[in-house]
């Protein structure tokens, strides 16, 4: 294909069947982990409290992928809180401080982050030092990914760590050491969640604001560097579900059985829409938004179904090859 696909915004509505999985956790109470559980109503109005994983939990991840393609690529810049992948990212650069703390103006710093760091750009940000209140809005979005009602189990399993058994005498001596050293010598004793089920996803993202000053509502960055941030935005997404990180998986990698939905993407200043997955016929309503909305915007909106991880890596590689960010047109006159 020679001419790129202009994307305005793109969505991923899909459903997951992990397995066997601890991905995001409340925390401890005891010797018990607590698992993340929240509360829904189901399409009939009945209230049920199913294990979820948080957007926070996904983004850091989508987060950590950007930014190892960035530190590779090295074409696109990072400040210098971002090249250590620094928390808080533009916020830990002395330079882009130092232009905090000599008041320059609130356009003037947005210009700077979004020409200094694609992290920033794309993940967003809250700039409060030196009583500013400037937020530079994320380009990608997660929402909370939560259990299908009747389709979602958590279990509990006792986990012991088990101290070698030596001589009685060998055995009083550590644990009187320990003690002294504050060292984890003995048995600990605790319960860890583990849960499988149908898990419903949705993300969003807006290529169309890449590098875009929102206050000025002008791009501070050229087209190429647009397009590479584009597209490395979209392989980290890719990556985000091909590896799903998150806690205790050094013994708890979860299972990823199935992948299915559908990704959406508009070429023209409309939506692509949505629909929430815990909705059983999510993929026809999606369907049928797109149909509405042809004779708004004729051919403005794709659907690209998937039935597994596979056609999903497919569908997304085509889309990093082939598309490129949509640029905003205003009238500043």
């Amino acid at each position: 294909m020679s001419e790129k696909i202009n994307l305005y915004s793109l969505t991923i509505c899909a459903r997951a069947t992990l397995d066997l999985h601890s991905l995001n956790n409340e925390g401890t109470e005891g010797n018990q982990i607590q698992t993340r559980m929240v509360s829904i109503l189901d399409e009939r109005g009945a209230l049920h409290s199913v294990n979820a994983i948080s957007g926070d939990m996904w983004k850091h991840i989508q987060a950590e992928h950007l930014f190892r393609l960035s530190a590779e690529n090295g074409e696109v810049p990072l400040c210098a809180g971002c090249r250590k992948f620094d928390a808080n990212r533009i916020n830990a650069d002395h330079d882009f401080q130092a232009l905090v703390r000599a008041k320059t103006a609130s356009r003037v710093l947005l210009d700077e982050l979004l020409r200094r760091c694609a992290l920033d750009d794309i993940e967003g940000n809250l700039i409060t030092a030196g009583s500013n209140s400037l937020p530079r809005k994320s380009v990608v979005e997660f929402g909370w990914t939560v259990g299908v009602p009747d389709y979602v189990t958590t279990d509990s399993h006792f986990h012991v760590k088990y101290a070698r058994l030596r001589d009685t005498e060998s055995i009083a001596a550590d644990r009187e050491a320990a003690e002294k050293e504050g060292a984890n010598l003995n048995q600990s004793i605790f319960h860890r969640p583990l849960s499988s089920g149908i898990y419903a996803i949705v993300t969003a993202a807006e290529p169309a604001r890449i590098g875009f000053n929102d206050i000025t509502q002008e791009y501070a960055i050229d087209d190429a560097q647009r397009l590479l941030r584009h597209q490395l935005l979209l392989e980290s997404l890719l990556y985000t579900f091909l590896n799903p990180r998150g806690a205790m998986r050094s013994t708890q990698y979860p299972h990823l059985v199935a992948f299915e939905g559908v990704i959406a993407f508009s070429t023209a200043a409309a939506p692509a829409p949505t629909v929430s997955p815990l909705k059983a016929t999510y993929r026809e309503e999606i369907v049928r938004v797109h149909q509405a909305l042809e004779p708004l915007r004729p051919e403005a909106v794709t659907l690209l179904p998937f039935e597994t991880l596979g056609e999903f890596a497919e569908h997304m590689t085509a889309l990093i090859q082939q598309s490129a960010p949509y640029r905003l047109h205003y009238q500043t006159a």
